[in-house]
């Protein structure tokens, strides 16, 4: 059983888009991915047009990659070191620490994710 950052089992990150690695949904660590796709984020309009500038655009679709392009409010599995690359620079989407898994923490500090947690209702 995988677990999440706050020692609790792994919750699914999204099926709509289908997000994680291996696209199942949930943001597990999978060996062979290299950019580690174990932060579960609520995607921002800020946070778009940083990934863009820096050179992953994730907002685009991609139809041969079943990739749809993300919207604002969308659940994405991110990759640990462009979440903190994203709070560096002061633009790190909202985080559903339940979906989360706790490999993240080798990357980035948990104090971080709870300061950028999400709750719902919240924009």
């Amino acid at each position: 059983m995988s677990i999440n950052v706050l020692g609790t089992p792994l919750e699914t990150c999204n099926t709509n888009p289908l997000t994680g690695y291996t696209r199942e949904g949930s943001c597990l660590e999978i060996v062979g991915d290299v950019g580690r796709h174990v932060i579960c984020v609520r995607v921002t309009a800020e946070f778009l047009m940083f990934s863009k500038a820096v050179g992953n655009d994730l907002s685009t679709p991609m139809p041969m990659f079943d990739f749809p392009g993300l919207k604002p409010g969308d659940r994405w599995c991110l990759c640990a070191p462009r979440w903190k690359e994203a709070l560096d620079h002061g633009m790190a989407p909202p985080v559903i620490l339940m979906a989360t898994h706790h490999s993240a923490l080798e990357i980035v500090t948990l104090e971080d994710l709870l300061t950028h947690s999400y709750h719902e209702g919240q924009n």
